[in-house]
């Protein structure tokens, strides 16, 4: 049976390779034979796996507190699991809202545009990558927990509920860990550091590449809990995680003892000296309080947020990327192989002869500073809203389709939007390419919409409105381009 097993999985593989290369793949949508093929028993493994259901408005706003009784949000299998992180959204939206209504009644800084645009830009990169990704991760736990667990948890028990929900938060707590730890890993986490803001929206500004950087450490799991019980925990943990990203909330009182909150993860998010590689917990702070790694939030003083060498761009590109190059350059500085390898598998701040995560005395205690900001018209940063909204819409489009489609028409159009959202960050830093890009981007869509048009069925937004709204922008920059008007202008 096992050397069946591995068989299946070779067939899986190849075939899905097979499919990836030289399916003909150049419509906007698959035909009928691709999709049946895409949707067959044979593939479903590695396609993803929860299920796209309407959640009732007030479980899901319950979820985002981790407000859910067992009974309520256990299921039979994998399949049957709803999206509740993707239907989320709406929340998300609304939860950020509120808070500037907070803050602007305390009297208090807004959220910045540039700063919450990329943000929400890095979220949009992460959405993009699962759906390139198609459940890769969640498709491993699933095989090995078909073939290797060794104890039967029933599905329906509150006891498997329970010990799902303390097993996620447990691995995340090392996935977290780890990730601060580990500099290979560290190179993708920073980007959800890299905002010198801490809102609301920071909680959504992730790496594409998180999910394959942690999903290993959960993997002990599918010996005992059934993949449905880990993936509608994992959603849960993650989602209780956005809310706890605001200085609006002082202090949770009794609270405060065993759940991670605003206060603990604030500390978590400074890059002041006292605030390094403290309070890693998810949904629970008792595993800092265990494993010697909680801090308590020092009232007295100030937490300065971002990275302790921070990068001044709002290109999310960039941040998601830039910091692999540190790696290297530290990794090739270095002499013999296990120095080389250390630069690469210890902490940022390791040095040799040093501890694993660096010596205090090695580490750069950030002490208050000017936040890079670009202020930029008015006129401009309406136009950048909008043509973020526009974007957030076709990713809206691609998420509803992407199941009936082929995996290179998904990359392509996954493509479109990171380009885009890559633009409108060089817009937001009034990158002097930003001007020539913006008229190839929005010149783009015009010809992408003039051929994919016909193959869209029930469009969010008319395809012609969109043609007209991009001919419009694009023709617009590309005058600034011909005047000689070429620099993106910026307020005083």
């Amino acid at each position: 049976d096992l050397q069946l097993s591995r068989d299946r999985l070779v067939r899986h593989i190849s075939r899905r390779v097979r499919s990836f290369l030289f399916a003909s793949d150049v419509g906007c949508r698959s035909s009928p034979i691709q999709q049946e093929k895409m949707n067959s028993s044979e593939d479903s493994l590695f396609l993803e796996a929860m299920v796209d259901v309407n959640i009732p408005w007030t479980k899901g706003l319950a979820s985002m507190f981790y407000l859910v009784s067992p009974t309520e949000s256990s299921y039979k299998a994998a399949e049957e699991v709803p999206q509740f992180y993707r239907k989320a959204w709406p929340y998300f939206l609304l939860f950020i809202l509120l808070e500037n209504v907070i803050l602007w009644v305390e009297r208090k800084p807004l959220m910045r545009v540039n700063d919450g645009l990329t943000s929400l830009s890095h979220a949009l990169f992460q959405e993009c990558g699962r759906l390139l990704f198609r459940g890769g991760e969640s498709a491993l736990y699933i095989y090995i927990y078909e073939h290797f667990h060794i104890i039967d948890l029933p599905w329906e028990s509150p006891v498997t509920w329970y010990i799902a929900a303390i097993g996620v938060d447990f691995c995340y707590y090392w996935v977290h860990r780890a990730s601060h730890e580990i500099h290979i890993l560290w190179a993708q986490h920073q980007v959800h550091h890299s905002s010198e803001d801490y809102n609301l929206a920071v909680g959504l500004r992730q790496s594409i590449l998180q999910g394959w950087c942690g999903f290993i450490f959960y993997l002990p799991m599918a010996m005992f809990v059934p993949p449905a019980q880990f993936l509608t925990h994992q959603q849960f943990n993650l989602l209780y995680q956005f809310w706890i990203h605001t200085e609006t909330v002082k202090s949770l009182g009794p609270l405060e003892w065993l759940l991670n909150t605003p206060r603990h993860h604030r500390v978590h998010h400074g890059s002041t000296l006292y605030c390094l590689d403290k309070n890693y917990g998810g949904f629970l702070i008792i595993w800092d309080r265990l494993f010697g790694t909680f801090q308590k939030e020092e009232e007295k003083k100030e937490i300065i947020y971002g990275l302790v060498k921070n990068q001044p761009s709002f290109n999310p590109l960039f941040l998601q990327v830039f910091y692999n190059m540190n790696v290297w350059n530290k990794m090739q500085s270095m002499e013999g192989w296990q120095n080389k390898l250390g630069a690469v598998i210890k902490g940022p701040s390791w040095l040799p002869g040093k501890p694993w995560t660096g010596a205090d005395e090695d580490k750069i205690d950030v002490k208050s500073r000017v936040k890079y900001d670009v202020k930029l018209p008015l006129w401009l940063n309406v136009y950048i809203i909008v043509h973020f909204a526009a974007v957030t819409v076709g990713f809206q489009e691609l998420a509803l389709r992407y199941m009936s489609m082929g995996p290179l028409t998904v990359l392509f159009f996954a493509s479109y939007i990171i380009g885009s959202l890559t633009v409108i960050g060089l817009l937001l830093e009034a990158n002097s390419h930003a001007v020539m890009f913006e008229v190839i981007r929005c010149t783009a869509l015009v010809l992408l919409l003039h051929h994919c048009a016909g193959a869209l069925r029930d469009p969010i937004i008319a395809p012609a409105l969109l043609q007209l709204f991009y001919i419009t922008s694009a023709s617009f920059w590309a005058l600034r381009c011909l005047t000689g008007l070429k620099q993106i202008p910026q307020s005083q």
